[in-house]
């Protein structure tokens, strides 16, 4: 019951700060003010709206907002998201663009499970879609999950990415962003001993902790200083009772969001000054940059304890993928197995999160596979969401991967100039 007190505290003090954002955004908004032309109450109107939007986002889960995409006929077509596997703790879904031809590059984006939606990777599916059919992996929410369903940890999580890649067939393209790739390397491994047949063709991995003693990070440091013990005791709480989940020991978003912006208290600090100044002026809109990024950052979903808890002992102090003893079931996960399936690592020079070296680790591994089937990549000056979804990526990576899963088709367009895309 502890745990779900401080859950439902954390839960109430949100739902407070919606409210009193909402409050002082009506009570300032009245027509009366106008007789007193106080900038007080622009500013008290402003801080209002900014206040209850950004709120009220952290429970929101985002829609992906993909309508349409431009094809190479010249026409729009029209893009809807269908669901292919549906398991208690994530699905497979694709995104059908209806009126085209099969494309003959097939793309699994494997999305983060660290506290936001597979939605953070909205632009980078959106920049994709125009030469790949697109598959991604959509996380649940664990506060909407019953306890009924079980448990879920990262032996789970790696069961869960061979099934989905066994349903999409050997000639898929996996890119893993940042916190899946050394699971999606050890699925990957796994396949290559149990069912070889069914491996991907290619696996980009994109800024992850592959090897965290690599390069120091503030989330390494963390990790090295606290004992288990402690972040059990510190972060794990068990859900309210407004979900379908209550009662579920989980890692609550809201606890990961304080921990995101910590890092970057200064940064975010300014960017609600500017906001709310801007609103104030009449120069705010609906979709501005600070509501389009902000809508989507601050919308965060709970993880379940074992999984998080596991994610720490196994992958970030007990160095299980980097050290290559990685195990599922009891049986231990031989990377050096993989022979067949080309890899490429991208990293960014001002990743703050997985520092350059982490991720290139995953080649080193790579022990069975000849040099010819190994690429790596490092952007100059790309921090870590500019690798996977900024201009960097737009503009270089994007290119250089799908150039890197055209090297490596069978029948695919081989050696096919990629143009950049300049805008999302």
């Amino acid at each position: 019951m502890k745990g779900m007190m401080r859950y439902d505290l954390m839960e109430t003090i949100r739902n407070t700060n919606e409210w009193m954002g909402a409050s002082a955004r009506a009570m300032a908004s009245y027509p009366v003010w106008g007789l007193a032309p106080h900038p007080m109450f622009k500013l008290l109107s402003a801080w209002g709206r900014v206040t209850e939007r950004s709120f009220a986002r952290m429970v929101i889960k985002p829609d992906w907002g993909i309508r349409s995409i431009a094809g190479a006929d010249g026409r729009d077509h029209v893009v809807s998201v269908e669901t292919l596997i549906d398991k208690p703790f994530g699905s497979l879904i694709h995104f059908a663009v209806q009126g085209r031809a099969p494309m003959k590059r097939r793309i699994l984006m494997v999305a983060p499970m660290s506290g936001h939606y597979a939605t953070l990777l909205r632009s980078t599916v959106a920049s994709l879609l125009p030469d790949a059919d697109v598959y991604v992996t959509d996380w649940h929410n664990a506060r909407d999950i019953p306890v009924s369903e079980g448990k879920f940890d990262i032996e789970d999580y790696t069961l869960y990415l061979v099934d989905f890649m066994k349903y999409l067939g050997p000639d898929i393209n996996i890119i893993a962003v940042c916190q899946p790739a050394p699971l999606t390397l050890a699925a990957t491994a796994y396949l290559a001993e149990e069912d070889p047949a069914a491996q991907p063709r290619t696996l980009t991995l994109i800024g992850g902790p592959i090897d965290p003693d690599a390069a120091a990070t503030e989330v390494t440091d963390f990790g090295a200083r606290v004992t288990m013990g402690q972040l059990e005791h510190m972060v794990i709480q068990r859900v309210g009772f407004k979900y379908k989940g209550a009662g579920r020991m989980v890692y609550p978003g809201l606890m990961q969001l304080a921990s995101f912006i910590s890092m970057n208290m200064d940064k975010h600090v300014d960017a609600f000054k500017e906001k709310i100044v801007a609103e104030a002026k009449g120069e705010g809109s609906e979709r501005d940059h600070h509501n389009v990024f902000y809508d989507e950052y601050l919308a965060v979903m709970d993880m379940t304890a074992e999984f998080y808890l596991s994610t720490v002992e196994r992958i970030f102090k007990g160095l299980e993928i980097a050290q290559n003893k990685f195990t599922v079931n009891g049986k231990r996960v031989d990377i050096g197995k993989i022979t067949d399936v080309a890899v490429k690592t991208v990293e960014g020079s001002n990743d703050d999160i997985s520092a350059p070296g982490q991720c290139v680790a995953a080649l080193r591994l790579c022990t069975g596979l000849p040099e010819s089937k190994k690429a790596q990549h490092l952007e100059p000056g790309a921090g870590h969401y500019g690798i996977f979804a900024g201009s960097s990526w737009r503009n270089n990576i994007r290119p250089l991967v799908l150039e890197f899963i055209d090297q490596n088709a069978d029948n695919g367009p081989k050696g096919k100039k990629v143009t950049p895309i300049r805008a999302v």
